[in-house]
């Protein structure tokens, strides 16, 4: 287990992060993961890093905060954390963040205290933000179990067995086996998404679309100039990064105004700490008109509502049934996991997914036809039965998914 937990550090610091000598890092972790940020921290330093900063978060804590602070408290963000997120990503400082919370840590929080948190945060830190999507820093997001958590994956077992089961479905989904070979792994998985992704840029697509039993039937137009991206990424000053571990995905960004049908959800949906089921949307023109669920439906229409923008798409992913995380047959509660078993969407911000993206500005992005929004939220649409059909500007209609999978020319 030692093996193993030093090789994941190793990975998240020097293959997701890749910090240059002289580089700060900063480390968010919830304090139940304090024993893995200090693998995480030893790591940085062997690496080169000038100083690790911890930022600590907790369950509880935030629980208590949202149901018994002062209500003038979630319109405000205090001036040592604007600072804190816009001066560090400003500097260019990496940024390792540990994903793990209770599922339902929020349930039964006012929606109204969530949404003007959101708000007044997305003001706040903006340059964080900014900075964070067009690769001004080198930023990684990643996951290791905890008790509220692993037991919701795995109810049928004891507290810390089930940790011990999160544990192996986390290490197998990252790719990590205790022989220090993750790194290798990780290279060979990189170049076969570049590889797929090289395929689908040198088809310039217009549109595509989506059909499943579950009754998806949507079709989403992308911006002229639109480019396909994939777990590796680098950032404005070149070096390379992973946003996301695991990640198994090929993305872009759809034009705003141009998805129109309706979708399903195929998987619930962890959003502020409530679990979100049976989602149901209807697109005209890009927007959300009707987003409907079968359970935490009033989560939902606050999340769409957040800004003007969070009606809008701002991601389209492709991500194979047939992938070490979808194979194992888990439904993870973490989106992070989840979002890698399966293709999905995002409703929100948009990716600079456009030639020469990432050094345009705000205004320039939306003028290219890219969603601006203070929110990011993906939820899965992957089925085994998924057909996602291209069509190319010159009319011609390619089958990108056959069956939840690439097609075979992919």
């Amino acid at each position: 287990m030692e093996e193993k937990l030093r090789e994941y550090a190793r990975l998240l610091v020097r293959v997701g992060l890749n910090p240059h000598p002289g580089q700060r890092m900063i480390i968010s972790s919830p304090v139940e993961c304090a024993p893995f940020s200090r693998l995480c921290a030893a790591e940085a330093y062997e690496a080169g890093c000038s100083e690790v900063v911890m930022n600590w978060t907790d369950d509880a804590m935030a629980r208590l905060k949202y149901f018994h602070a002062s209500d003038e408290v979630f319109d405000t963000v205090p001036l040592w954390r604007r600072h804190f997120f816009n001066d560090h990503a400003l500097e260019g400082t990496a940024y390792l963040a540990i994903s793990a919370s209770d599922p339902e840590n929020l349930k039964g929080v006012p929606s109204d205290r969530i949404i003007r948190a959101q708000r007044a945060s997305g003001k706040a830190l903006k340059d964080f933000d900014r900075l964070q999507m067009c690769g001004g820093f080198p930023w990684c997001i990643a996951s290791i179990p905890i008790p509220s958590w692993a037991v919701r994956v795995f109810p049928d077992k004891g507290e810390a067995e089930a940790v011990d089961a999160l544990w192996n479905a986390i290490f197998a989904a990252v790719r990590v086996t205790g022989d220090g070979k993750a790194v290798e792994r990780w290279q060979a998985h990189l170049s076969t998404l570049e590889k797929r992704l090289e395929k689908l840029n040198a088809l310039h697509l217009k549109s595509l679309h989506y059909k499943n039993a579950l009754g998806t039937d949507l079709t989403v137009e992308l911006p002229e100039g639109h480019i396909w991206e994939s777990g590796g990424d680098h950032t404005l000053a070149g070096r390379s990064y992973i946003a996301n571990i695991p990640t198994e995905e090929i993305f872009t960004s759809p034009l705003k105004t141009g998805s129109n049908g309706v979708v399903y959800a195929s998987m619930p949906l962890v959003h502020d700490g409530n679990v979100i089921e049976g989602i149901r949307f209807v697109v005209k023109e890009g927007k959300i008109v009707e987003a409907t669920a079968k359970k935490g439906e009033e989560t939902l229409k606050a999340a769409v509502s957040v800004d003007e923008g969070a009606a809008y798409f701002g991601e389209v992913a492709l991500v194979p049934w047939d992938s070490p995380i979808s194979n194992q047959n888990l439904l993870f509660f973490n989106t992070l996991f989840d979002e890698n078993a399966a293709c999905h969407i995002a409703f929100g911000e948009a990716y600079p997914c456009l030639e020469g993206g990432q050094k345009m500005s705000k205004d320039e992005l939306k003028r290219r036809g890219l969603n601006d929004s203070i929110t990011h939220v993906d939820f899965m649409i992957g089925t085994a039965d998924l057909s996602i059909t291209g069509a190319t500007r010159e009319g011609r209609e390619v089958p990108i998914f056959v069956d939840g999978n690439f097609a075979p020319e992919f």
